[in-house]
């Protein structure tokens, strides 16, 4: 069975690393600012003993005061899973750095919720629609959206 890190142990570990990354964890999850993203995600996958070599999945949510990104790890030769968190504030030009040159698994992931959510992933060398057509009006997932 795979082993969930616990969020407090995790975060020692990476505010050891990159003092303040780490806003807020639980039991289970870790809070980073967008701007901090790129740097947690880089030290989980390749400092030893974490090895959070896969991306499980990116996932999305509208909090309407902010939109929360969900980043799930896992370190397929430890068996260890763990959960990162991101908020992004602004409902007009939501923001977070894009993580596919760290996984490629995220491109498909990134472009959905582009699509779907409207959260712009920069550097992202192709982010466009990938559910619906281009011209598309709005982002259907959102809770303001009101077709």
């Amino acid at each position: 069975m795979t082993t969930a890190l616990a969020g407090a142990e995790l975060a020692g570990r990476i505010n050891g690393a990159h003092p303040g990354a780490i806003v807020e964890w639980n039991d289970r999850d870790v809070w980073t600012e967008p701007h901090n993203l790129r740097a947690v995600c880089l030290f989980l996958k390749d400092t030893p003993g974490l090895d959070f070599s896969f991306l499980t999945a990116i996932s999305a949510v509208d909090y309407v005061e902010h939109f929360e990104l969900v980043y799930h790890l896992l370190s397929m030769r430890l068996n260890q899973s763990t959960v990162v968190k991101t908020r992004c504030y602004g409902r007009d030009e939501p923001e977070a750095p894009s993580v596919l040159d760290l996984w490629r698994g995220a491109e498909l992931q990134e472009r959905e919720i582009w699509d779907l959510m409207g959260i712009r992933f920069e550097s992202h060398p192709n982010l466009k629609r990938v559910l619906l057509w281009e011209g598309y009006p709005g982002h259907p997932l959102r809770k303001d959206y009101l077709r």
